[in-house]
């Protein structure tokens, strides 16, 4: 979710936030539903997982390959999202991935979002919710040019165990075919692994710590009017798998109200280029489509095309560090296919 996503609501932000924490914390919820946003928090800590992967899936070959490593899972955004970093060997080598999940609090469900290291490029998302002390996560997705199901399944719950299960179905859910157990079982500190990293993913270490922001929005972007509104608020950027991504969590205040974003940044070793996506605390997952964009001479401009008053339009977030006490990011939206550029959204962060 780009922030263009929020001008069109930003004048009851802070109700709908408010709503929100509201209807967490109040336990009498409608019936039938229940507050699911503490389902995933059994996988919180550091665990060994044991892999079975078959090779060659919806082919009727039985051919499978196993992996063993490590899996560290931790809350974040306050509590609101998980991250789970993965590491494991196997006959191919060496291999690691990372799942973000978000709950939105309005559906009742989750999202996970996972990429591989190798590509750096999210590979689409489940979504589903826990009933009966068993979580199912569906997607609709491709292989090998079919359309096909995706379901990721959590189950076998102890305080020192639990399995992860993904199969796969070509018929519309009728019929479904194993594809991945994960069977994970609580670790001690000293198994998980030591990450060092000496590529580009490093170029975001100016930015990690906590920030004062300030905040200054242009109310009608692209309407001619110059009508500015401020906040003031805080932002914190952690460091997360390894270094090769990190973690933005801003919250800030103004007339309106409150406004809070995630900002999950991702280093595509191929490329060299880094991907931004955002969630706010309602959404429950990360933006679809990703802002792409490299840094040069301390600077990042990153890219996307939105949606914006019904009109598609052309977003660039850029963020730069070396600003006299600190840095400072700006979004700026292009009707005219980048010609000229609207700047709307200055951040100037300085040092907490």
């Amino acid at each position: 979710m780009r922030l263009a996503k929020l001008f069109g609501s930003a004048v009851v932000a802070f109700a709908c936030v408010a709503s929100i924490h509201q209807a967490l914390a109040d336990p009498a919820l409608p019936p039938g539903e229940r507050d699911g946003s503490h389902d995933f928090e059994f996988g919180a800590g550091l665990w060994k997982t044991h892999i079975k992967r078959r090779v060659h899936p919806l082919s009727g070959s039985d051919k499978f390959i196993e992996l063993n490593g490590t899996v560290n899972t931790h809350q974040v955004w306050g509590g609101r999202a998980l991250l789970e970093e993965i590491e494991t060997d196997g006959p191919n080598g060496h291999w690691e991935g990372l799942s973000l999940f978000l709950y939105n609090p309005k559906a009742h469900q989750w999202s996970q979002t996972f990429i591989n290291s190798k590509s750096g490029v999210f590979a689409g998302g489940l979504i589903g919710s826990f009933k009966d002390g068993r979580g199912e996560l569906f997607q609709a997705d491709t292989l090998d040019g079919r359309s096909i199901l995706v379901r990721g399944v959590w189950s076998d719950f102890t305080p020192t165990s639990h399995q992860y299960e993904e199969s796969y179905s070509a018929d519309g859910g009728k019929t479904w075919e194993v594809q991945l157990t994960a069977t994970k079982t609580k670790a001690e500190p000293a198994d998980a692994p030591i990450v060092k990293n000496t590529d580009g993913s490093h170029e975001f270490d100016f930015d990690f710590g906590t920030w004062h922001t300030h905040t200054t929005r242009l109310l009608h972007p692209l309407s001619g009017k110059k009508e500015w509104t401020e906040l003031d608020g805080t932002t914190v950027v952690t460091p997360v798998w390894g270094g090769r991504a990190n973690l933005a969590e801003y919250k800030a205040d103004g007339p309106s109200g409150t406004i809070e974003l995630l900002a999950l940044r991702v280093y595509n070793p191929t490329t060299h280029q880094w991907s931004i996506n955002f969630a706010t605390p309602g959404g429950g997952e990360l933006s679809s489509t990703p802002g792409v964009g490299a840094f040069k001479n301390g600077r990042v401009d990153f890219y996307d095309q939105e949606q914006f008053n019904d009109k598609t339009i052309l977003l660039r977030f850029s963020l730069f560090g070396g600003m006299p006490g600190g840095a400072q990011s700006e979004q700026a939206f292009s009707a005219d296919g980048g010609k000229t550029w609207e700047i709307n959204w200055i951040n100037k962060y300085t040092r907490d």
